[in-house]
C-alpha cells in the first residue's frame, strides 16, 4: 500500500513534456529563416530548425492562420492538419507583426511561413484544416 501511494505520488508530482523548441526567436519583422519543419504543437504553432539538436529550432507562431486551442474541439484535428501538410518539410518563414503590433507572442515568433512558394496558412485552407482559434 505504501509503495503504491509513493509510486502514485512519484507519477503525478512528474512534470509535463516541455516544448522542445529552445533557439531564441526573431525580434524584429522582416528577419528571414529556414529550416525543416521538425515539431508540430497545435494547430497553428510549430518549430524549424536546420539540424535535429532542439536548442536550434525556433519556435513560430503561424501569422495566417487560426487553429482551434489543442484542448478545444476540433484542436487535435488542426493539430494533425498542420502535421500531414509541414512536418518533415522545408520550410522559408519571415517574422512579421502580429495583430498586437509586436513580433513575438509568448516565447513563439510570429511569422508566415512557405513550404514550395505557398504559406503553410493556405495550404491548411486548402487541405480543410479547422480555424477558429481567436
Amino acid at each position: 500500500m505504501i509503495a503504491a501511494c509513493a509510486l502514485a505520488a512519484g507519477t503525478a508530482a512528474t512534470p509535463a513534456a516541455a516544448d522542445p523548441c529552445t533557439a531564441p526567436v526573431p525580434t524584429r519583422a522582416g528577419h528571414s529563416f529556414s529550416g525543416q519543419v521538425r515539431y508540430v504543437g497545435d494547430g497553428d504553432s510549430l518549430c524549424v530548425g536546420d539540424s535535429p539538436d532542439p536548442t536550434t529550432w525556433i519556435e513560430v507562431r503561424l501569422a495566417d492562420f487560426d487553429a482551434p486551442e489543442l484542448h478545444a474541439a476540433f484542436g487535435a484535428r488542426a493539430k494533425a492538419s498542420l502535421e500531414d501538410v509541414a512536418l518533415g518539410r522545408a520550410a522559408f518563414c519571415t517574422a512579421v507583426r502580429g495583430r498586437n503590433g509586436r513580433v513575438q507572442v509568448y516565447d513563439r515568433v510570429i511569422a508566415v511561413c512557405r513550404i514550395s512558394g505557398q504559406s503553410i496558412g493556405t495550404l491548411l485552407r486548402q487541405v480543410g484544416a479547422p480555424q477558429g482559434g481567436r
